[in-house]
C-alpha cells in the first residue's frame, strides 16, 4: 500500500462575537497524514483467494481519506445527498456475491464525526473515518442498511435549516457554503504581516467568488510609490491615516475580501481605527510559537483581556505556527471554517454587520444604536439589535 504524505501548516482559531467575547471555539490541525483512498489493514496476513483479492481491491477504491480542516479533498468516492433535516450517504460496496454480511459492517457516528468499516476475510477495513464532517449530526438517530451493493447511511442534521453542500467540511464545500451565509459582507484580514494577509486574501476571494483587494496596492498606486519610500518621506503617521481613509471607502463595499497592511504602517494596530473594519468579518491572521492548541488558546485569551493588541477586537483568530506561501489556502480554509461556527452562533450577524453599514459605520458595534445617534455625544439610548 502506498501512502502519499502531505504537511500543513499548524493552525489555531478562536472565533469570538468582539468586544462581547461572548462566543469561543478552538480548533487545531496539525501536520496531516493524507492518505490515497487506500485502507488500514489490522491483519497483515496474505490470501490467496481471488475472490478475497478482488473484493479488497474494490474496497481500496471506495475508502476515503482521513480529514482535516486544511486538507482539502479533490475527489469523492461516495455519493451524498443534504435531504433537508436528514442527509444520506451511499457506498459502494462491491459487486453481487461479494457485498459482505451486515454484522461485518460497523458504523460508529459522533455529532461531528463518523467511522465507517467492514469485516472481510479476518481483515477490518476503514470505508470512512473522519472528524470533520460538515456540521453536527444526532448520533442516536443514525441508521444504515444494505441496499442491493450499496452501504447506505441515513444521518440526522442537529441543525435542519442548515444546507450541507457536502458530506464533509472541505475547500469546496467551505468555499460554496459559505457565501449564502455571508450574505454579500465582506471580509478583513488583519496582523503583523502584509504578506501573508495579502496571499490569504487572493485565495479567500477567489475561493468564494468576491473581490481581492490589497490596501497596499491601492495606496502605492494613489500615492506612485511604495510604502516604504513613503514612510521615509512622510513619516508612519501619514501611512497610518492614509489607509484608515482606504477602508473608510471600502466599508461601504460588498463582496470584497481585503488585505490589510502590516505592522507599524497599518491602520488596524490602532483601536480608534477599527470604526470601519466593523463593516465586514475580521480575521486576525497571526503567527505564533504556541506549541499546541491550549496554549495557543490562551495566548490569544491574553491578548484579548489585556488589550495590548487592537488586531485582538477581530471576530476570528487564526494563529500560524509556521508559514510558507504554498499554506495560503490551508489558512485560508481555516479562516472560512472559523467564518461558518462565528455566524451559526448568531444567524442574524451578517444581517447586522449590513444594518451597521446603512447607518454609516457610526462606531457603534456590536451595540447598534437608532437612527440619528450622535457618536460623539453620550447617550442612553437603546440598541438597535
Amino acid at each position: 500500500m502506498s501512502t502519499a504524505h502531505s504537511v500543513s501548516p499548524t493552525l489555531y482559531f478562536i472565533t469570538t462575537q468582539n468586544p462581547l467575547k461572548n462566543q469561543e471555539f478552538a480548533f487545531q490541525t496539525k501536520r496531516v497524514l493524507y492518505n490515497k483512498f487506500h485502507p488500514n489493514f489490522c491483519s497483515s496476513k496474505k490470501s490467496t483467494s481471488s475472490t478475497k483479492s478482488q473484493f479488497l481491491n474494490k474496497l481500496q477504491s471506495i475508502s476515503c481519506k482521513s480529514l482535516s480542516t486544511a486538507s482539502p479533498i479533490n475527489a469523492k468516492n461516495y455519493e451524498f445527498t443534504d435531504g433537508g433535516a436528514e442527509l444520506e450517504l451511499r457506498l459502494q460496496l462491491g459487486e453481487k456475491g461479494e457485498i459482505p454480511n451486515s454484522k461485518d459492517i460497523f458504523v460508529d457516528a459522533n455529532e461531528d464525526s463518523i467511522t465507517i468499516r467492514v469485516k472481510s476475510f479476518g481483515s477490518i477495513i476503514t470505508l470512512i473515518e473522519t472528524t470533520n464532517l460538515y456540521g453536527k449530526i444526532k448520533p442516536a438517530e443514525t441508521i444504515w442498511y444494505i441496499d442491493e451493493d450499496q452501504l447506505v447511511v441515513n444521518l440526522k442534521k442537529y441543525d435542519p435549516d442548515m444546507k450541507w453542500p457536502d458530506f464533509m467540511e472541505s475547500w469546496d464545500s467551505l468555499t460554496e457554503g459559505i457565501v449564502p451565509m455571508l450574505k454579500g459582507t465582506s471580509i478583513y484580514l488583519v496582523g503583523e504581516s502584509a504578506e501573508i494577509n495579502q496571499k490569504v486574501a487572493k485565495e479567500l476571494a477567489s475561493g468564494i467568488g468576491y473581490t481581492p483587494l490589497s490596501t497596499r496596492d491601492l495606496l502605492e498606486s494613489f500615492a506612485k510609490q511604495t510604502i516604504e519610500s513613503w514612510v521615509m518621506s512622510e513619516g508612519m503617521e501619514s501611512v497610518v491615516e492614509a489607509e484608515s481613509s482606504v477602508l473608510e471607502s471600502l466599508s461601504s463595499h460588498v463582496r470584497a475580501v481585503v488585505a490589510t497592511l502590516g505592522g507599524q504602517c497599518g491602520a488596524a494596530r490602532g483601536t480608534d481605527k477599527w470604526r470601519h473594519l466593523y463593516s465586514g468579518f475580521t480575521i486576525w491572521l497571526s503567527q505564533s510559537e504556541a506549541a499546541d492548541e491550549d496554549s495557543a488558546k490562551k495566548e490569544i485569551q491574553r491578548d484579548i483581556k489585556d488589550g495590548s493588541t487592537a488586531y485582538a477586537n477581530a471576530e476570528v483568530v487564526v494563529k500560524i505556527a509556521v508559514w510558507e506561501p504554498n499554506h495560503a489556502q490551508a489558512v485560508a480554509q481555516a479562516c472560512l471554517s472559523a467564518l461558518k461556527r462565528l455566524i451559526l452562533s448568531d444567524k442574524k450577524l451578517s444581517g447586522k454587520k449590513s444594518l451597521y453599514i446603512r447607518l454609516g459605520c457610526r462606531g457603534d458595534w456590536p451595540n447598534i444604536k437608532p437612527p440619528g445617534w450622535d457618536p460623539s455625544a453620550k447617550s442612553g439610548e437603546p440598541t438597535i439589535m
